[in-house]
């Protein structure tokens, strides 16, 4: 009887394979971290977004942060609703709306980054830090990102 294994042991020896596996871990832990305190994935990116380029105009926003303007109106929305950003006409442009982070935006940010790390942790708990710091050096050279 042939293994079941068999049939997916080429794929499953292919580095793209093996790091599907472990972004599907790294992405699951973290969102159940951010679903602790009410947010899902995008929801975090914008915020952070927010903070980092704030007050930023929408349009600039979505393209920043690679999210179709649609979808990002949606988050938007329901981070407008909580309190979490603040939509303002732009300044330097009325027609457009510029987005800010709130104070309450900002601590619920910093609980938000303090349980993706807490996530990541627990992703990379099998290796000793020389380990995890070898494996960040290849991820970031393997994706291309530049820190």
């Amino acid at each position: 009887m042939p293994d079941a294994e068999a049939p997916l042991a080429e794929i499953r020896s292919l580095p793209s394979w093996l790091l599907g596996r472990a972004a599907a871990r790294g992405r699951g832990l973290v969102a159940e971290a951010l679903a602790g305190e009410g947010l899902k994935m995008w929801h975090h990116v914008v915020l952070s977004a927010v903070r980092d380029l704030g007050p930023v105009a929408q349009a600039d926003l979505g393209r920043g942060v690679g999210l179709d303007p649609k979808d990002l109106v949606g988050v938007l929305n329901d981070l407008q609703a909580a309190g979490h950003v603040l939509r303002e006409p732009d300044p330097a442009d009325r027609r457009k709306n510029a987005v800010s982070l709130t104070a309450q935006g900002a601590r619920l940010l910093a609980r938000c980054e303090q349980a993706a790390r807490e996530a990541n942790a627990t992703l990379l708990a099998p290796l000793s830090p020389k380990e995890r710091e070898v494996f960040m050096d290849l991820l970031v050279r393997v994706s291309g990102a530049r820190e």
